[in-house]
């Protein structure tokens, strides 16, 4: 007797080939069987007639490592059909670390008081994660920045050789604890002062491990070429595979970057160097806003910055910055820089720093400022988002067949201790927003090649074992969905709002929504095997 039957669907199966019209059987988390399946043989039928039947969306890149700790349940994930998250991305990962104090440092959306803190090493991390009921599957990345922190604090240096060494063992020993793989954030700090050789170093030990390296390259404006041609560079060095982070160019890059770039990928394939990418469904980046400072503005951790801040010629030395991460700050477009995440100022979520700076009747520069000190040990959980990317660059990359999509986001609830936090302009209709911009309205992708880019493609090049495809064998992660009417529901005004279309998301074999709502059954996993 099976458990569940999905009679009638419309099979993507993942794989890109054609959808068939079949039914799916599911016995203990399994797809069992798949074909024409007598309804007696199940406890429970469900007709999803005119619905398209997909593998749950594997969102290759998040930030949802403490979020999930919090609640996770991953409410605005599961919405929209995912079914596995990577955490870890951009060098950013909650382990390992020497104290609370470190994860309090690292973690994006830390909510003080909301969750048990307590582990060190990348092992005990997952441990911990996996105490908590989970809504979606969990793969996690060790960050560069946290294994930095580990070994050198917060000192403003590159690492020397002895260094070097503890933190490649560190990185060695994560990965055999159940790290899918090694990321980077090089335009972050401690990630921007990592040199080439120190990454080559490092990536050598993921090499052999036989894991991804993902990086967010040192720059991706006006000085792309050189960021894209490290990572490139790494990774030929190292053997390494390469998962480029969030490929897209972003304000300040000239109009051929993109175009350029994928020449360099495809001159580096010739070579016989792994590589691939993923984009962002739209056209706002987000990040920290403790990012905007410069490299020793950063040093000595939160007290030593506010001490800086507070301080009327170092923010004159700060604003001066020819070269700031995001250069929108500097040539002022301050109407397209939005506050997303703030634990001390909720109430000014989803406001322009324009805005927010006219409120308080100060500059917009000096509102960030203020925001940040007021934030005090958790300004690194503060966060932005402003209009960046190029909507003809997004296009261009998804004309690729190795491109993937992901949100950059976090897992997020509407209630309890991230009832303020967003994660992003779309965090809580990401996915929906590929379907109804890229294969309904702009048609850019079909529905069978938009199902792979955000199912099979994230799993097979994570080395997700039995996962990414409707298969006989392979576990039962399923989103059934009406491919007319799935719709984006988010916008500045509507920070917070689920999807249209989803009707049914299964985890594990488990309904995590029924009937297009949340239900009380989490069947989500920590996974630590990969192929």
């Amino acid at each position: 007797m099976l458990d569940t039957i999905l009679k009638n669907g419309q099979i993507f199966d993942g794989s890109g080939k054609k959808p068939i019209n079949s039914d799916i059987g599911i016995k203990d988390n399994i797809i069992s069987e798949i074909g024409n399946i007598d309804s007696d043989k199940g406890k429970e039928v469900i007709d999803v007639d005119g619905l398209a039947v997909s593998p749950g969306f594997v969102d290759m890149h998040t930030h949802s490592d403490f979020t999930l700790m919090v609640n996770g349940r991953a409410e605005s994930q599961v919405h929209q059909g995912v079914t596995t998250e990577v955490v870890g991305q951009c060098g950013i990962s909650c382990a390992p670390v020497n104290s609370d104090k470190d994860i309090k440092q690292m973690a994006i959306g830390y909510c003080e008081n909301s969750h048990k803190l307590g582990w060190r090493s990348f092992k005990d991390y997952l441990s911990s994660l996996e105490k908590n009921k989970l809504g979606v599957n969990v793969a996690a990345f060790v960050g560069h920045g946290a294994v930095h922190n580990n070994v050198l604090g917060n000192e403003l240096r590159a690492p020397n050789n002895d260094e070097i060494i503890k933190m490649s063992k560190i990185i060695e020993e994560s990965l055999d604890e159940g790290a899918a793989g090694f990321s980077s954030g090089l335009e972050y700090w401690p990630g921007n002062l990592a040199t080439s050789q120190d990454l080559v170093s490092m990536c050598e030990k993921v090499a052999k491990k036989n894991k991804i390296y993902a990086t967010h390259v040192r720059n991706r404006d006006n000085h792309y070429d050189l960021g894209f041609t490290e990572a490139l560079t790494t990774a030929r060095q190292s053997g390494v595979k390469l998962q480029i982070s969030h490929i897209q160019p972003k304000y300040g890059a000239p109009e051929y970057a993109v175009e350029h770039t994928l020449k360099m990928i495809e001159t580096f394939r010739k070579l016989g160097v792994d590589v691939a990418f993923d984009i962002i469904p739209h056209t706002w980046n987000h990040t920290r806003v403790l990012s905007i400072l410069p490299q020793w503005a950063q040093e000595g951790g939160a007290s030593s910055v506010i001490d800086r801040l507070r301080n009327i010629d170092a923010r004159k030395k700060i604003r001066n910055n020819p070269q700031p991460m995001w250069l929108l700050v500097r040539d002022n477009k301050w109407d397209d820089i939005v506050l997303i995440h703030s634990n001390k100022n909720s109430n000014l979520i989803g406001m322009t720093f324009t805005e927010i700076g006219r409120s308080r009747g100060v500059d917009p520069y000096d509102a960030a400022f203020d925001l940040l000190i007021e934030e005090g040990e958790e300004m690194g959980s503060l966060l932005w988002s402003s209009k960046a990317f190029r909507e003809d660059d997004i296009i261009m990359c998804l004309q690729q067949p190795e491109c993937a999509v992901i949100s950059d986001t976090t897992a997020l609830a509407p209630y309890g201790a991230l009832k303020n936090n967003i994660g992003s302009i779309s965090g809580y209709g990401w996915a929906a927003r590929f379907f109804q911009d890229y294969v309904n309205d702009k048609k850019i992708l079909t529905l069978t090649e938009a199902i792979r880019r955000i199912s099979s493609l994230p799993a097979e090049r994570l080395g997700l074992i039995k996962r990414g495809q409707l298969k006989k064998t392979f576990y039962a992660d399923i989103c059934v969905f009406d491919p007319q009417k799935i719709k984006n529901n988010c916008d500045l005004k509507n920070l917070k709002t689920y999807p249209s279309g989803i009707e049914h998301v299964l985890v594990n074999g488990i309904f995590a929504v029924k009937n297009g709502n949340r239900t009380e059954f989490d069947g989500g996993q920590v996974l630590r095997d990969f192929n």
